[in-house]
């Protein structure tokens, strides 16, 4: 298994887990890249995009991570936070009249990004070609019950959020979220990052394996499996192990709490922005990562059997030991469905993202022991 790239002195650690993981067979094909103090400090990629057809891993092979897209959103929103074009403890109203209707007149903009709204599932069912459509989600949203009390308890709002979160973006800015995110962040940063592939990019995405089969199928509440298919418009993840988020009309269309497609370099420089001066200064204010922080929702979440370990700030994954850590409190990213992994930390100054197209399952410890061996470096290399 050819790995290509490499790392600066005191970072191979990351590189020698990344081999590991390859040459274990946990991945298929992967990237990962860390930025500490404003410079690329590993840059490493290898195995296969596509085990079908043995078509190589490059430098510029992105892949779907999923939730991750998330992150993404939330970087989005705290811009528009900073330029004084949206609050997030205003009435999401505000800004969407419509999304008033059956009690949610009071539902703060941080609640859609905290977990916390009770619009994890929608009672409707849709089709695929609904869900790609985007105003029947909009519409279905508008006319939906809140499941509970808003800000009373939280579940994870899998799918829901890229919707309620990429409409408020609409509403604010004129532009669907993965427009805005394009002209706003991708373009200006030079990234490799879509929400809606364009269909040139096609044959260059990494085609995803479906996670191992480990023991008998899980047994969800039937909100949650509501919440991630979508009433039903799609299987998810996989189906007949084929990964529903190959499908080439998902990518092309917007479903922004899950089918970002990005390269680990990309992703990696992204976050690196938020908290170091890449081409200009940091993207995100210290008020900003302040707030993005500060828990809001942690426990057990409703119509789930066991507290997981999960926190969640304003938008972002924090720091979840043992279940998803990453370096201090002080980090904020998301993961993905994939065992995908971005974040970024302004106490080490350090942004990392680890991509993949090999789904996995419930003891999937790949992301973790990249963050282990990364944290280990960033303690005996710190950055001044």
């Amino acid at each position: 298994m050819e790995i290509h790239g490499g790392a600066e002195d005191g970072w191979g650690q990351v590189v020698d887990v990344f081999t590991e993981n390859l040459r274990s067979g946990q991945d298929v094909g992967a990237g990962v890249t860390v930025y500490a103090g404003g410079r690329k400090v590993v840059d490493v990629w290898g195995g296969l995009a596509d085990a079908r057809t043995g078509r190589p891993w490059t430098a510029d092979t992105p892949a779907v991570v999923f939730s991750c897209t998330k992150g993404i959103l939330a970087i989005c929103v705290y811009l528009l936070v900073q330029e004084g074009k949206l609050d997030l403890d205003a009435p999401v109203a505000r800004y969407w009249p419509e999304f008033a209707a059956n009690g949610k007149t009071e539902i703060p903009v941080r609640s859609l990004l905290d977990h916390r709204s009770g619009l994890v599932a929608l009672d409707r069912p849709f089709t695929l070609d609904e869900v790609l459509a985007w105003t029947p989600v909009i519409e279905a949203i508008e006319a939906q019950k809140p499941l509970w009390e808003p800000g009373t308890a939280h579940c994870y709002h899998g799918m829901t959020y890229g919707w309620l979160v990429g409409e408020v973006i609409r509403r604010v800015t004129g532009h669907m979220p993965g427009v805005y995110f394009a002209e706003r962040l991708a373009v200006p940063l030079g990234l490799r990052t879509w929400i809606g592939l364009p269909p040139a990019e096609h044959q260059s995405v990494a085609h995803l394996e479906p996670p191992p089969t480990e023991g008998p199928e899980e047994v969800v509440h039937p909100v949650v499996d509501r919440a991630f298919t979508m009433g039903g418009a799609y299987a998810f993840p996989a189906i007949d192990g084929e990964v529903t988020f190959n499908n080439p009309a998902i990518l092309e269309a917007e479903v922004p709490g899950a089918n970002g497609v990005t390269t680990a370099s990309s992703l990696a420089r992204l976050y690196a922005a938020c908290i170091m001066e890449i081409d200009g200064p940091p993207l995100l204010t210290p008020t900003s990562i302040e707030d993005a922080i500060t828990p809001q929702s942690w426990g057990q979440e409703l119509f789930d059997k066991m507290d997981n370990g999960a926190r969640w700030g304003t938008g972002f994954m924090l720091d979840s030991p043992p279940w998803r850590p990453m370096l201090t409190p002080r980090s904020f990213g998301h993961d993905g469905a994939g065992g995908q992994v971005a974040y970024a930390d302004d106490h080490h100054k350090i942004a990392f993202a680890y991509i993949n197209n090999q789904m996995g399952g419930p003891s999937d410890t790949r992301a973790n022991n990249l963050t282990a061996a990364l944290k280990s470096c960033a303690e005996h290399h710190p950055i001044v």
